[in-house]
């Protein structure tokens, strides 16, 4: 029993190694991936920018074109003032051409501060597109440099991977199934060592009886709480000493 239990944590070793290499390459990814998303980012704010500016831009010249009917109402009224005979239509002209002033100024000022905002979204814009393509070459060497690793680390993992297939044939088939299983379940980690009377997977006491028991290695041994296979491992300063 003690011989397969040394087969299934030398197979958990070389699992956790393989684990290793799948990790570092999802941290590159993730990095290309963290790249990617942030340019995006950008570009649907350029977007929104864009759309905000088309939206004032329309205002503006509608503006614009009330700023200029008033402009005309003003000088039509204004015309007019010399061709009334009576004080009643002459006052009523002066208030429609205060009104149509009053329409002027407040048009002018409204296009204006259309202007403004279009100008400061347009700067907007600019400062993210150049950002866009600075981000983009980044992105584009970090992806050179990340494809490089990933296949020196397929490299390595390949050879561990092959490893891996010859160890695991020479266990039993039970072992193996009940091995993979945990594997799966446990999130990499089906095999751990006991220390200080604890599970090192899941961190929970054990029965005294069961840890004489895992010592001795003369018998399948698993955590009551987590499942996993457990084993001992004899510490250095207990080494020395014998």
């Amino acid at each position: 029993m003690k011989e397969e239990i040394l087969k299934l944590i030398k197979l958990q070793e070389i699992d956790s190694e393989i684990a290793g290499f799948d990790n570092i390459i999802a941290k590159q990814q993730a990095l290309i991936a963290s790249r990617e998303n942030a340019i995006v980012e950008k570009q649907e704010a350029i977007t929104v920018f864009r759309g905000k500016i088309e939206l004032l831009d329309q205002k503006q010249r509608e503006t614009k074109a009330e700023h200029d009917d008033a402009g005309i109402r003003v000088k039509d009224r204004q015309n007019k003032m010399m061709q009334v005979q009576t004080s009643r239509e002459h006052q009523a002209l002066l208030k429609e051409i205060e009104e149509n002033k009053r329409l002027l100024k407040e048009t002018d000022d409204r296009v204006l501060l259309f202007i403004e905002q279009i100008e400061q979204l347009e700067q907007e814009v600019a400062t993210l597109e150049n950002l866009c393509l600075g981000e983009q070459q980044l992105l584009k060497e970090a992806i050179e440099t990340v494809e490089k690793e990933i296949k020196r680390i397929e490299v390595s993992k390949k050879s561990v991977v092959s490893q891996r297939e010859k160890e695991a044939l020479v266990i039993q088939a039970p072992y193996l199934k009940r091995y993979m299983m945990l594997l799966n379940k446990r999130e990499g980690i089906a095999v751990v060592a006991i220390n200080d009377n604890v599970c090192q997977g899941c961190y929970m006491g054990l029965p005294p009886q069961q840890v004489i028991e895992i010592r001795k290695a003369d018998k399948f041994n698993t955590c009551p709480t987590c499942q996993r296979i457990l084993y001992f491992k004899e510490q250095e300063d207990e080494a020395v000493g014998k």
